[in-house]
């Protein structure tokens, strides 16, 4: 399992798809706004991140529209044919 640390918060990295992850890009992005989320899921279209929040069922800030179990159908629905993307799982805040 590899994890990286983002504002002081421990991400898993589940999947990076064509090495889409760039840290860098991320610091600005990732605000308190994804913080209520579990995993986020960032892809690249016209060469800027773009960013969406997932939860589980059992985050009390579940939503059908934000369902991890969903996140292929939305890849494949919202994001650019084989575009490159990420997906991070929130492990906890770093002490």
């Amino acid at each position: 399992m590899e994890t990286i640390v983002i504002n002081n918060r421990i991400y898993e990295i589940v999947k990076d798809y064509r090495d889409a992850l760039k840290i860098d890009n991320l610091e600005d992005k990732i605000t308190d706004y994804f913080y209520d989320f579990d995993y986020i899921l960032g892809d690249y279209a016209y060469g800027k991140v773009r960013l969406k929040g997932f939860n589980s069922k059992n985050n009390k800030n579940y939503k059908d529209i934000n369902d991890i179990e969903k996140i292929d159908e939305y890849i494949n629905e919202n994001c650019a044919y084989n575009c490159r993307y990420f997906i991070l799982k929130f492990l906890s805040v770093e002490k």
